[in-house]
């Protein structure tokens, strides 16, 4: 599959070699998972760690970076640092780690002689597909395709996948206004100064908190921080509320309620008054970036319900829930819609990035929706592999169960350490919870280190939960043991009796 006379060559063979004395299979064999965390510096970053840092500020930004890596001893759900640490990961590279650091059979598919081909001969897809490349997008991706989607657009990262969709929503949306007649010059004239009618004013619906990448088009829909949008110049396409619920959902269904319907009715409103047409919605199963907020089922069946009576296309970004950490393959397979999105983004745990669709998204002319790779084939061939282990280990249902255990006890701990946070949510171990405040918050997730646990926040309270599907209870066992170690410390620090 895939293969070329050069994989078997000694390049091809050097190239594989090198990978080997890096990432061997003989190393991933040898590497155990530690049983638990290991902390040997008396702060993180360490001083190996710093030094790494300040070389590679001279030549990037590194003001986000929290440590150096060795990913050559990081193993399962431990990532290891530039000074020994190791460290249970439940944030794993923004929720990017499937199947555990240094998995065999990763490491075992990229050094096949198949990958090599790829990275060495990287095809233009649109124009020179290898001939076996149907074969390859249905093993990496049509095995779990969202119901009613049958066809895939590949790219290289989830920005890219939302900025191409957004394309395909637009070429969609013209085309149904158009009917069967061709471009005008007129059209083909205008859009050369990128004004009407060749370049029309046509929006994508967004929602407040919402975070759909950092490209232009991407950009113009993320209203999770000013931060990220500050100074970049942007489309003037609406946001609709995204419903803020109470916790616990129990104790809040009438309110929760209220404000669902309140949300769906200014989204209608908006779908009918907004000054430009609106060629598709698009929406997060879970508002990461922004805060982890959730809403319920019902709350998307609505939406799905007036998009689809006024012909706008909904899709869902699924580039952080997607590939099984809520518990179902793609989080809105929760939704039992009655009919599909129209498309489906994803990148992040699958490795590689796109959309699915359905036929009526292709644009009638070629080379439209384009660009030179169209993703990464090696990038896929991976997936493919990353695809055999969640099914074959059937890890959706551990994070499924996994996850509720973790809940069941995150719960409690919200009610006897209410000053430190409350709000747990979330499905699968795709959970959060809230802090009570931006500084405590902060405090928190930098003892969590000291203790061995590496953990990430969204918005600006929240802590998230991004493990990998290969988290079990005994790692959940090891975090709340530091856990509930961490909230007494702090309990001590803040609150002494």
């Amino acid at each position: 599959m895939l293969r070329h006379a050069l994989a078997r060559s000694s390049l091809s063979r050097g190239a594989s070699g090198r990978l080997g004395h890096y990432y061997s299979r003989r190393q991933a064999s040898q590497l155990a998972e530690p049983k638990q965390p290991e902390v040997v510096t008396s702060e993180i970053p360490g001083p190996q760690s710093k030094a790494a840092l300040a070389r590679l500020s001279k030549l990037q930004d590194t003001r986000a970076a929290v440590f150096a890596c060795d990913y050559s001893k990081s193993v399962g759900n431990y990532i290891v640092d530039a000074d020994g640490n190791q460290l249970l990961d439940l944030y794993c590279q923004i929720a990017s780690i499937p199947v555990g650091y240094n998995n065999e059979a990763l490491l075992k598919a990229a050094q096949s002689p198949e990958v090599a081909s790829t990275l060495i001969n990287r095809p233009a897809l649109g124009v020179y597909p290898p001939k076996d490349w149907a074969s390859v997008l249905e093993k990496a991706y049509m095995r779990v395709r969202p119901k009613g989607l049958d066809m895939v657009f590949t790219t290289a990262h989830g920005s890219d996948a939302n900025e191409l969709a957004y394309k395909a929503a637009f070429m969609h949306y013209a085309r149904t206004k158009r009917g069967s007649a061709g471009f005008s010059a007129q059209e083909e004239t205008s859009v050369m100064d990128n004004v009407p009618p060749g370049a029309p004013d046509v929006a994508i619906l967004s929602f407040t908190s919402g975070f759909h990448g950092r490209t232009f088009g991407a950009l113009s829909t993320t209203r999770s921080k000013a931060i990220h949008k500050l100074d970049i110049p942007a489309f003037r396409w609406p946001r609709a509320p995204f419903p803020q619920l109470r916790y616990p959902l129990d104790k809040f269904s009438e309110e929760n309620s209220v404000e669902e319907q309140r949300c769906i009715a200014e989204t209608e409103r908006i779908l009918d008054e907004n000054e430009m047409p609106i060629a598709a919605v698009i929406v997060e199963p879970v508002q990461s970036e922004g805060g982890d907020r959730h809403a319920s089922a019902h709350f998307f069946q609505e939406l799905r319900r007036i998009t689809h009576q006024r012909g706008v296309l909904l899709i869902v970004d699924e580039v952080q829930t997607g590939c099984g950490a809520t518990g179902t393959f793609w989080a809105h397979e929760q939704w039992r819609l009655d009919t599909p999105p129209d498309m489906v983004t994803f990148s992040k745990k699958m490795q590689t990035a796109g959309f699915y669709h359905t036929q009526k998204m292709v644009p009638e002319q070629p080379l439209r929706n384009f660009n030179t790779w169209l993703g990464d084939p090696s990038r896929a061939l991976v997936t493919s592999a990353i695809v055999d282990e969640v099914l074959a280990q059937d890890l959706v249902e551990q994070a499924r169960v996994t996850g509720a255990y973790l809940k069941s006890h995150l719960v409690p701990l919200a009610i006897r350490y209410f000053r430190v946070f409350n709000s747990v949510r979330g499905e699968g171990t795709f959970l959060a919870f809230d802090c009570t405040s931006p500084e405590l918050r902060a405090e928190l997730l930098q003892l969590m280190r000291m203790e061995g646990v590496n953990m990430g926040g969204s918005g600006d309270v929240a802590v998230r939960f991004r493990p990998m599907l290969t988290l079990t209870k005994a790692h959940v066992n090891v975090f709340l043991t530091r856990f509930e170690s961490v909230l007494n410390k702090l309990y001590q620090k803040h609150w002494p009796r």
